[in-house]
C-alpha cells in the first residue's frame, strides 16, 4: 500500500527546500542564447549610439531658430551644407547630427521654396534625434544577473557589438523510462498484445527542453529491480532524474522501493488525481521524481512537481500563461484530493473535457489547459470563475 498520502503542496515544498539552482557557468555565442539565464551582469562596452543621429528625414537646425512656427506663420531659414546662422542642413534618418545643430524638423513640416524652407512647426531641442548613449550608455548595466534573454535582449548586445555572453548552463534532466511491456516509440516496430509504445519518457523530454533543461532519455529499462538500480546510478552527474513508471504499489512496480534502498524516498503517494502514484526523493544530493505510467498522470506530475524543480535549477520564473473564464457545467472531483480537470475554451467560457481518466491521452490534446480544483472542495460549479493554465 501508499504511505501517508502527500498533498501536493507539500511535495513541492520538499523538493524545492533541498534543491539549490545550478551553479555552472559557461560563455556562449549571443546568437545561441535565445531563453538562456545570463549569470553576470552584463554592461555596455560603448555608448549606442556612439554619435548624436537623426530619427527623421528632414532638416538639421538651431531649435531656437524655429521659434512660434506654425501653419499660419512659417519661419524661413536658409539651406546649405554647413549649418550657420539661420541655415539649416538637409539630413537623413541616422546620419550624423551636424556640429551645432540641435534638433531635426521633419521633412513633413517643411516646404522648400528655392534656397530656403518654409518651417511650419516649432521644435525644441532634441527633438527628432537620438542623443549619444540614448540606447546605452558606455558602462551602462544593460542586462542583470538572472536576466532570461529573449530576441530583442539579443539584438541589444549585438548592437553594442558583443558576440558572447556568460550564462548559466542548463540543467542536465535524465529521464528513464521503465516497463517490460514498452516498445521504443517511433521506432517502426509493430506492437504485440500487451505492448505500448514508450510516450511518456518522448512527452517528458520535450518538456524538458522546453523549460531550459539539457534532457537526456535513457533506454526502456525493464521491470527489474537490479535493472532500474542500475540505471539510476548511471545518471547521478544528472541534475534531476524524472524516472517514470512503476510507481504503484503492484508486484512489477520496484521503483520506489529502489529510490528508498539507494538513497532517500520522501514521498510516495500524493492526493491528487490523476496522479496519487507519483513519488519523489533524493539519492545524494541529486533530486528524483517518479511519474506515473499512465500518461495523463505523467503529464499532471510533470507540471505539478517536475516543472518547479525544473524552474529553480534552471533560474527560471513560472512563466505559465493563465486564464479566466466561466465555467459551462459544474466539475466533479474527488474531496481531499487536489484535481486535474481537463478544460477547453469556447470565447470566453471554460468547457470540461474531463476530470478522470489517466491513461487517455486524447482528454489532454482535446483541451486547451487544466484547472486545479482544491483538495478541500468538492467540484466547481457550473457557472462559477476559474482560473484555467494553458498547457504548452
Amino acid at each position: 500500500m501508499f504511505r501517508q498520502l502527500a498533498s501536493a503542496s507539500e511535495v513541492v515544498r520538499i523538493l524545492l527546500d533541498k534543491c539549490e539552482p545550478v551553479g555552472r557557468k559557461e560563455l556562449i555565442p549571443i546568437a545561441e542564447a535565445r531563453g538562456r539565464v545570463i549569470s553576470e551582469d552584463v554592461v555596455s562596452p560603448v555608448d549606442l549610439p556612439g554619435f548624436s543621429r537623426a530619427a527623421m528625414d528632414g532638416y538639421a537646425v538651431r531649435a531656437e531658430e524655429t521659434r512660434g512656427a506654425g501653419p499660419l506663420a512659417p519661419v524661413y531659414i536658409g539651406v546649405g551644407n554647413v549649418l550657420g546662422e539661420n541655415t539649416c542642413v538637409p539630413i537623413r534618418t541616422g546620419a550624423p547630427i551636424p556640429d551645432g545643430a540641435d534638433a531635426v524638423v521633419m521633412k513633413e513640416d517643411v516646404v522648400l521654396r528655392g534656397d530656403h524652407v518654409e518651417i511650419t512647426a516649432e521644435v525644441h531641442p532634441n527633438r527628432n534625434l537620438a542623443r549619444v548613449g540614448e540606447d546605452a550608455a558606455l558602462g551602462e548595466t544593460v542586462f542583470w544577473e538572472g536576466h532570461r534573454l529573449r530576441p530583442p535582449d539579443i539584438a541589444l548586445l549585438a548592437a553594442v557589438g558583443l558576440r558572447d555572453v556568460e550564462a548559466y548552463q542548463m540543467p542536465k534532466v535524465a529521464i528513464i523510462p521503465t516497463g517490460s511491456e514498452l516498445v521504443p516509440a517511433c521506432s517502426g516496430r509493430s506492437l504485440e498484445p500487451g505492448q505500448a509504445y514508450e510516450i511518456n519518457g518522448l512527452m517528458a523530454e520535450l518538456y524538458a527542453r522546453a523549460w531550459g533543461c539539457s534532457p537526456v532519455r535513457a533506454a526502456i529499462v525493464e521491470d527489474d529491480p537490479g535493472l532500474i538500480e542500475e540505471a539510476i546510478g548511471s545518471n547521478l552527474d544528472a541534475d534531476l532524474i524524472l524516472l517514470i513508471g512503476g510507481t504503484s504499489v503492484g508486484e512489477m512496480d520496484h521503483v520506489p522501493r529502489v529510490l528508498s534502498d539507494l538513497g532517500e524516498l520522501v514521498v510516495h503517494g500524493v492526493r491528487i488525481t490523476p496522479g496519487k502514484p507519483t513519488a519523489a526523493g533524493f539519492v545524494g544530493n541529486v533530486p528524483v521524481v517518479c511519474l506515473p505510467g499512465y500518461p495523463v498522470a505523467a503529464l499532471a506530475a510533470l507540471y505539478l512537481f517536475a516543472r518547479p524543480l525544473i524552474m529553480k535549477l534552471a533560474h527560471r520564473r513560472d512563466e505559465l500563461r493563465r486564464v479566466k473564464a466561466r465555467l459551462s457545467r459544474k466539475i466533479v472531483s474527488r474531496p481531499g484530493y487536489l484535481s486535474f480537470a481537463r478544460v477547453t475554451l469556447k470565447g470566453d467560457v471554460a468547457v470540461p473535457v474531463m476530470t478522470s481518466g489517466a491513461g487517455i491521452l486524447s482528454s489532454i490534446t482535446r483541451a486547451q489547459g487544466y484547472v486545479l480544483v482544491p483538495e478541500e472542495v468538492e467540484g466547481i460549479e457550473a457557472g462559477d470563475v476559474v482560473e484555467l493554465t494553458l498547457v504548452e
